[in-house]
């Protein structure tokens, strides 16, 4: 067997692995066992479509949002950064030897389009996490900012909602604070990836999500860019009135690069004498980057 043989084989098997799982794919849930082969023959079908052109944008959205929901899943079961990067690399080669023309290609794309269809266009999808759960809304409306995606948390007696509002999917957070009173800004604090190898996760943290995030200096800090009156569709549930902070677009791309296990900080000032006055509300990373896939 010559190598060009041996390789076209090894990419065939890649294949065969890839209708297996769109064969059986069920995308709101994955299993934690097989989550790295998920991860595997997801990615090796991502990358053969934008290479390829194998699906319909609606369906490549649909994979790619199961693509990240697996890659959580893959974190969240023992596998480190570098191990899931590994294998993505690998799932990429892979797909970078296959010929877009070939059988075997032809049928992996037309079993994922098949495993895929009702995915796609579904309209509403909750990623549950550890602790909490991200809540995706395709529906979008041209005149009442709605949430696009969202997770509620609690501090004391305050409440918040973060996450993607309106048709620009703007970084929002929406808090009520008891008494009326008004924090003078907001922050968003999170871990560097580019300044440390993983996650921040304390053992003994169990579910409290203040073990799960990085050190003041090995975070980014995102200051809100505006502070207004928050529309009533964006407000926690019950609630009568509540601040809405804008964060830079950034923001999500920062926290679509985290490990899901881990947590961001939502920092709220007051002003006090001599010194801040700072009260801070935990959100999960969770399935963030599945629900903005699926929100493309």
């Amino acid at each position: 067997m010559t190598f060009a043989e041996h390789q076209k084989g090894r990419v065939r098997r890649a294949i065969a692995l890839a209708i297996g799982v769109a064969a059986s794919a069920c995308p709101g849930a994955l299993l934690a066992a097989n989550a790295g082969d998920q991860l595997y023959e997801r990615t090796l079908m991502t990358a053969a479509d934008a290479r390829c052109r194998l699906f319909s944008p609606t369906i490549s959205a649909a994979l790619d949002a199961s693509r990240a929901q697996a890659r959580g899943a893959t974190l969240r079961s023992g596998a480190t950064e570098l191990q899931v990067t590994a294998l993505e690399k690998r799932a990429r080669a892979k797909a970078a030897g296959a010929a877009c023309d070939s059988k075997d290609l032809t049928l992996a794309a037309s079993r994922v389009k098949k495993a895929f269809e009702g995915y796609s266009q579904m309209l509403s999808m909750t990623y549950p996490g550890d602790v909490s759960s991200w809540k995706a809304e395709r529906s979008v409306s041209a005149t009442i900012p709605v949430w696009r995606l969202s997770q509620p948390s609690s501090f004391g007696a305050n409440r918040v909602l973060f996450g993607l509002a309106g048709r620009t999917k703007a970084v929002i957070a929406v808090a009520t604070f008891e008494n009326g009173q008004r924090p003078y800004v907001a922050r968003v604090i999170l871990r560097d990836t580019s300044r440390t190898l993983g996650p921040y996760i304390d053992p003994r943290s169990g579910k409290n999500l203040a073990g799960k995030v990085a050190p003041r200096n090995a975070s980014l800090v995102f200051t809100a860019e505006s502070r207004d009156e928050a529309p009533l569709t964006l407000l926690p549930t019950g609630a009568k009135t509540g601040l809405a902070f804008r964060f830079p677009p950034a923001v999500a791309q920062a926290m679509s690069q985290l490990d899901p296990r881990e947590a961001v900080v939502i920092e709220f000032a007051f002003a006090g004498r001599g010194e801040e006055d700072t009260r801070k509300a935990y959100i999960e990373v969770g399935d963030f980057a599945a629900g903005m896939a699926f929100l493309r």
